[in-house]
């Protein structure tokens, strides 16, 4: 049964939070056990583009594609995956999830220095403003696993840096044979009964 022995992260978040610098210290600290997945790039360098956006400026990735891509990745373990997106991956290969969030403010003058058309950057403000991609995660992973992170400075990114580290410091000592890369009968059974909750709640 196939197996990774260091975990699997998600660093997400609106354009603009910090995701890629965050992932690169990462790294740098941990070593060679672990890779930066940078899968805007990634999706570029494997074909998985499907369009392109004229009203946005962007790339159209083909997620089904880009999933049969990073799989394999995924499967190794020690992969800090860097991208915009977080509900594409399955559960049973991740460990945690790490949505950056960034004072709207400080947004628009880092998309704003990234050249972003208007109607672009009030998108992502938007985006940012309406916990979309907290609650994405939130509805796609356990709550166990997902964990938001303030990301409007260096000092701050400094913070979840060493914060992520602990956190793989202790998911190693919990885990020394490692963990399964198929689905959890009994992760899966929780998760399912917190989506089923949820939505009992919405209804009402």
């Amino acid at each position: 049964m196939s197996r990774r022995y260091q975990p699997n992260i998600i660093i997400t978040g609106t354009p603009g939070c910090g995701k890629s610098s965050h992932a690169v210290s990462l790294v740098s600290q941990l070593g060679d056990s672990y890779t930066h997945l940078p899968v805007s790039d990634l999706a570029k360098e494997r074909d998985c583009i499907d369009s392109y956006d004229e009203v946005l400026a962007t790339s159209v990735v083909d997620e089904d594609k880009l999933l049969d891509s990073l799989e394999i990745d995924l499967e190794k373990g020690g992969a800090i995956v860097d991208w915009h997106c977080c509900d594409i991956f399955p559960e049973r290969l991740i460990d945690l999830v790490v949505v950056l969030r960034t004072d709207t403010s400080l947004l628009y003058d880092r998309l704003s220095k990234r050249d972003y058309k208007n109607n672009k950057i009030q998108e992502n403000l938007d985006c940012e403003i309406m916990e979309v991609i907290l609650n994405d995660a939130r509805e796609s992973y356990i709550p166990e696993i997902v964990i938001e992170l303030t990301s409007n400075s260096v000092e701050e990114m400094d913070e979840n840096v060493d914060r992520i580290n602990g956190w793989i410091e202790n998911w190693c000592k919990d885990h020394p044979e490692g963990v399964t890369n198929v689905l959890d009968p009994e992760l899966a059974a929780k998760y399912k009964k917190q989506q089923e909750e949820d939505s009992d709640e919405e209804l009402d």
